[in-house]
């Protein structure tokens, strides 16, 4: 997966930025781009969701460091998951491609030793 991907608020929108957003819950946006972001949050019901959760936050300095403990957390759980999913696949064993050979063999020769002396 890319880490792109993995980041919580990086994939909120394209057009959106997570530095601008933490910036308008900061009030440190300049007023244009907080009314552009105003107006994403009025037509995509998504990024409002998302900016109502964060201005949730009693102490909205700490929103990066949220951020990033959430981020750190997804990391690990994925990592978890690829783990067990590597654990379930079933390993390359040269001796089992050997044992099935030996059996098809085995097959085989007992059906011709059957047939020969019937």
């Amino acid at each position: 997966m890319n880490d792109k991907l993995k980041d919580i608020l990086s994939t909120l929108n394209k057009e959106i930025e997570q530095e601008k957003l933490l910036d308008y819950l900061n009030k440190q946006l300049p007023t244009a781009d907080a009314h552009e972001l105003e107006k994403q949050m009025a037509d995509d019901p998504f990024v409002n969701d998302a900016v109502e959760g964060l201005s949730s936050f009693n102490n909205k300095k700490n929103v990066a460091n949220y951020v990033e403990q959430l981020n750190y957390d997804l990391q690990k759980k994925l990592q978890k998951k690829k783990a067990r999913k590597l654990k379930r696949t079933l390993k390359e064993a040269p001796w089992l491609y050997f044992t099935i050979i030996l059996l098809l063999l085995l097959c085989v020769l007992g059906y011709v030793l059957v047939k020969k002396f019937n």
